[in-house]
């Protein structure tokens, strides 16, 4: 119990004793009104246990903070619960910055390790696609011709200088064939194959990097690890192959990659082989610089990966080149584009109408068979058809595609929008019902424990859709 010692003459309580004998005695005072005793020498003691006018008080003495009296509203009013809003803003951002950093890491590591055993179930139901078929002009052979010219000859007795006549091969022809590609219909590619969905593992022993690829670049699909742009050839095809990672969050897998060096291992595992790929360098571009992971060579298989630079912003992005050592790899295959998925299909101007579908025998109307091609078309959309999957690489509406997911920014997911509107009001709805309980109940910690834990799981939401609006691959 604290109490103030005070000289005869200062204000004390009306009920203090007089000095004794004319000497000046010691008051005692409280710094709050209270019950009050005195001993026989004088001494005046204040109790604090007992409540004053029905207020609360604190272990120390002090009012509780329900009652107390409202503060003026002046300059200092203000400018305190300005202060108190923006620790409260750092905290949130501080919390963000952790949540990017670990929450979604964690989110990470738990699509991967689900995709690494769907990729290993696929791969033990299939075999490595072969060249086992007749290689000629439809195969996709790969030849480069050097032509030789044929020796001139020198008549030793005439010492004339003889030109081959018409009738001498005048040129030799000497084909240095690649092996040939591996026709579309030949090679392991899932037709119903979706984003977000593992489609090969990657391996860059430099780094330590060893994460399943997954179809698709949005920002759902590199929330699962490294993406391939579906406008790009596939791994272990002719063409530019085109991979995007993270630096900063989800498992930053991307991390490390301005360490590589030229001639580094780049492995890549699909359905078809393994191909190992070399790489031939790097460079740092703008995000509106699509052409370095566009196809500019149909037949030399290339590997490019893709991500933001610097670290933590999104400003440009760090390109990787490779190329395909045939040599070490599985036989390369022909290209195909958008895993030989159809084009999206317009939606109709207007609803169509009910059609006419035959019943079975049950009742039950039948429904039209997915697989069976209607008018004569392709189920597959282009898996067959190699010549053009061949043909559609670098030009315009392809290379559009990866412009627009190359260049993926701020706010590229419109989505997000209503989601993180939606979460910052159940946050807001969580606080104010919490600050209730604790006025109601006149205590803190009540409000604390009753709010805590829905508000960190809807903390998190938030989080995970404020996320969303952060470019792809950062």
């Amino acid at each position: 119990m604290t109490e103030i010692e005070t000289p005869q003459g200062s204000r004390a309580p009306r009920d203090a004793p007089a000095a004794l004998n004319g000497e000046p005695t010691l008051t005692r005072v409280s710094s709050r009104p209270a019950a009050t005793t005195s001993d026989t020498d004088g001494t005046v003691h204040i109790d604090r246990s007992d409540p004053v006018n029905g207020r609360q008080l604190t272990r120390g003495g002090r009012v509780r903070k329900w009652d107390r009296e409202p503060l003026p509203k002046d300059w200092r009013f203000y400018v305190g619960n300005l202060g108190k809003t923006l620790i409260a803003v750092g905290l949130l951002m501080f919390s963000f910055v952790g949540y990017q950093l670990y929450g979604t890491a964690i989110e990470t590591a738990a699509a991967q390790s689900e995709l690494e055993d769907e990729f290993a179930q696929q791969l033990s139901l299939v075999e490595p696609a072969a060249p086992d078929f007749v290689a000629g002009a439809d195969s996709g052979a790969v030849s480069d011709v050097v032509t030789t010219d044929a020796p001139e000859t020198v008549d030793v007795s005439t010492g004339e200088v003889d030109a081959p006549g018409e009738d001498e091969p005048t040129a030799s022809d000497v084909d240095v064939t690649e092996p040939a590609a591996v026709p579309v219909e030949a090679q392991n590619i899932p037709i119903d194959l979706e984003n977000g969905d593992a489609i090969a593992k990657l391996e860059i022993p430099r780094i330590g990097l060893n994460d399943i690829i997954v179809a698709g670049v949005e920002t759902g699909d590199l929330k699962r690890g490294p993406g391939h742009f579906p406008d790009t050839p596939l791994p272990g095809q002719l063409g530019n192959s085109a991979i995007a990672g993270h630096r900063t969050t989800y498992g930053q897998p991307f991390r490390n990659v301005d360490q590589l060096q030229i001639g580094d291992e780049i492995r890549v595992t699909t359905l078809s082989g393994v191909f190992v790929y070399k790489v031939t360098g790097q460079t740092i571009v703008e995000p509106s610089e699509y052409e370095v992971v566009a196809t500019t060579n149909p037949n030399v298989a290339n590997l490019t990966l893709t991500s933001c630079h610097p670290v933590f912003t999104a400003r440009q992005r760090i390109v990787i080149f490779s190329e395909l050592d045939r040599t070490e790899s599985a036989p390369v295959g022909q290209p195909v584009i958008n895993y030989g998925r159809p084009d999206a299909v317009e939606a109709p101007s207007e609803i169509p109408g009910d059609l006419d579908l035959p019943t079975g025998d049950d009742g039950v109307d039948a429904t039209v068979d997915p697989t069976v091609p209607v008018d004569g078309g392709d189920s597959t959309g282009s898996l067959t058809d190699e010549a053009s999957a061949a043909d559609q690489l670098g030009s315009v509406a392809v290379n559009e595609g990866i412009a627009d997911a190359f260049s993926d920014g701020w706010f590229s997911d419109p989505g997000a929008n209503s989601q993180v509107g939606i979460w910052g009001a159940i946050l807001g709805a969580i606080a104010i019902a919490a600050y209730a309980i604790s006025r109601r109940f006149r205590r803190d910690l009540l409000g604390l424990a009753v709010g805590l834990i829905p508000f960190t799981l809807a903390l998190y939401f938030f989080f995970q859709n404020v996320n969303r609006l952060l470019p792809p691959n950062l």
